[in-house]
């Protein structure tokens, strides 16, 4: 269901992306405008990101072996490291080249744009914000971060023809040093957003503990359960979209051992059911003398 879902939505985000990229690049050819080449350029590098995602999804969704115990989540991770350097790279890539056009137009060596390239602008804010949504709801839905990270792509894409819009716009009104401006916003905009991407991923990649909201219910969870007299320690990791929690519980110190195995069991069942991002959840019972 889960790699189904994320494969058919990034098959969908591969073919807007190629209809687009070629529509802006067109659009920018004709019209002169360097912003709106610029953001052609970022559609396109969405198609090859996307086939990064969807390698990560196949990988990470490949059941437990030998040799990988715990699983292959982490494989999102990694796709999604390699989606924020091309992100990045994108964005030095356009940052020069708009530096470079600023000192043309200072110069006074810059022409008005068409306005295909205002029309084409227009068209892209409103598909990759269609695309952003659309991708982030999937995202949520299977809790994939690489699939997330993808459609914060498209809002940077759609962020990206915004700016192209105003310095099109701009330049059309008797401003065409701003046409290289907008490029140069669209780039400091690509690499916020890689820089979001990255830092999530390291997350993950590091065993980042969770929230404290998720850790104070799984606590209370474990406390809701028959014969568990208080939780002494919780410990939670990302491990990818996945999580892995340690909780330490006390219990009367009379009780058997078949009957504190069996609370702790309760226990690990009522976390991994009621957390359906929780993959395993280990219990550990500690002694509590009754007074």
């Amino acid at each position: 269901m889960k790699k189904n879902l994320a494969i058919h939505v990034s098959v969908i985000s591969i073919v807007v992306n190629m209809i687009l990229s070629i529509l802006k690049l067109a659009a920018g050819i004709i019209s002169r405008s360097g912003a709106m080449i610029s953001d052609a350029v970022h559609t396109i590098s969405d198609v090859f990101t996307t086939f990064i995602v969807m390698a990560g999804i196949h990988m990470s969704n490949k059941p437990s072996d030998q040799k990988h115990p715990y699983g292959h989540e982490r494989f999102e991770c990694v796709a999604s490291i390699l989606l924020s350097a091309a992100l990045f790279a994108v964005g030095a890539g356009i940052g020069y080249e708009a530096f470079r056009k600023i000192i043309q137009g200072m110069a006074g060596q810059l022409h008005s744009p068409g306005l295909p390239a205002l029309i084409a602008a227009i068209i892209s804010i409103a598909v990759k914000e269609w695309m952003y949504w659309y991708t982030r709801d999937a995202a949520l839905k299977i809790r994939s971060g690489a699939l997330m990270a993808d459609a914060w792509h498209h809002r940077s894409d759609a962020l990206s023809s915004i700016g192209s819009f105003i310095g099109i716009f701009g330049a059309r009104i008797g401003f065409p040093v701003l046409d290289p401006i907008a490029s140069a916003v669209i780039c400091l905009l690509i690499i916020k957003a890689a820089g979001r991407i990255f830092k999530d991923s390291i997350d993950k990649m590091v065993d980042r503990a969770c929230d404290e909201a998720i850790c104070k219910k799984i606590s209370e969870t474990a406390l809701n359960q028959d014969g568990v007299d208080d939780v002494d320690e919780i410990k939670t990791r990302l491990f990818g979209a996945r999580i892995y929690v340690d909780i330490e519980i006390s219990a009367d110190d009379q009780l058997s051992l078949e009957q504190a195995h069996n609370i702790a069991e309760n226990v690990h069942t009522a976390v991994e059911r009621n957390f359906e991002a929780v993959k395993h959840c280990m219990v550990h019972v500690n002694p509590k003398q009754r007074t």
